[in-house]
């Protein structure tokens, strides 16, 4: 589930360069080449680490470790000796000037999956994930779009919660597949729901009154990014524009079929991308 706002579902990079379906592709691919190809790089980091993160076969105690090793691989990008794989990634850090920061937060979000399946967070648990696996990388992308400062965290603070919480609620069974369930304790409590076996939580006929709050609250966050990116230049926030649209069609589409059971996947049509980023690109 994490870093799935901006990039974990999306193909590789040289995949997706040929899939023009991809919502993160089509959002990139009218980047600059330079800013484009530094968006790549932060793709090609946040799927390592996501894939450590889910890789259920390997034990908890391995995850930590390649996770650790990233750490020290990040540190070693900012020393300016990368390993040979990271020059690249090294030279989009110092070109946009990347924080240490951002890159260690997502790895933070990502050990809080390995180190055990979510189930029902408390708020402030959920948020702080949120802000790891999904702001943080808003905060590294932001950077390249070279937004203001200001305006730029603000808009990753926003925008990344939300579309965290969209792909929360698109992917309820399949994360209770693996064992987790991101929706917030205090939300299940307050409706009577168990918060302990996620088969139980996601199965229950009072489910959908969660989901609701949820949705508002990504709805939220949708309408505080756009008033931040109505206030910026347009050059600048096509991509995240783009992104936005993408996943609020995503949001909108399990509004409309609902959260009961059975809830069917619900995805995006290629012709409707396409259409948000004509839309984008005049």
């Amino acid at each position: 589930m994490a870093v799935s706002n901006f990039i974990a579902e999306e193909p590789a990079p040289d995949a997706a360069k040929t899939s023009s379906g991809s919502s993160f592709y089509l959002a990139m691919r009218i980047l600059p080449a330079e800013q484009r190809d530094a968006m790549y790089q932060i793709y090609a980091f946040c799927r390592a680490v996501d894939d450590i993160a889910d890789e259920g076969t390997l034990p908890r105690r391995e995850r930590a470790l390649a996770l650790d090793q990233w750490r020290e691989d990040i540190d070693a990008c900012y020393a300016g000796k990368p390993k040979q794989s990271l020059e690249a990634l090294t030279r989009h850090i110092q070109a946009f000037h990347l924080s240490r920061d951002d890159f260690q937060a997502v790895i933070d979000g990502m050990a809080m999956d390995a180190a055990g399946d979510i189930v029902a967070p408390d708020e402030a648990t959920l948020d702080l994930y949120c802000d790891r696996v999904a702001s943080a990388v808003g905060r590294l992308s932001v950077r390249i779009f070279g937004m203001h400062e200001d305006a730029g965290r603000r808009l990753a603070h926003h925008l990344g919660r939300a579309l965290q919480l969209t792909n929360i609620l698109r992917d309820i069974d399949e994360d209770a597949e693996i064992g987790r369930v991101y929706l917030p304790r205090e939300l299940l409590a307050r409706e009577g729901i168990s918060t302990s076996d996620p088969a139980s939580i996601v199965g229950d006929a009072r489910l959908p009154r969660v989901c609701a709050v949820l949705a508002e609250r990504a709805k939220g966050h949708y309408a505080q990014s756009d008033a931040i990116m109505a206030a910026s230049p347009r050059a600048q926030v096509r991509a995240p524009r783009i992104m936005s649209a993408a996943y609020r069609a995503v949001l909108d589409a399990n509004l409309k079929r609902g959260f009961d059971l059975p809830r069917t996947r619900v995805r995006t049509p290629r012709a409707r991308l396409l259409w948000i980023v004509a839309r984008n690109l005049i």
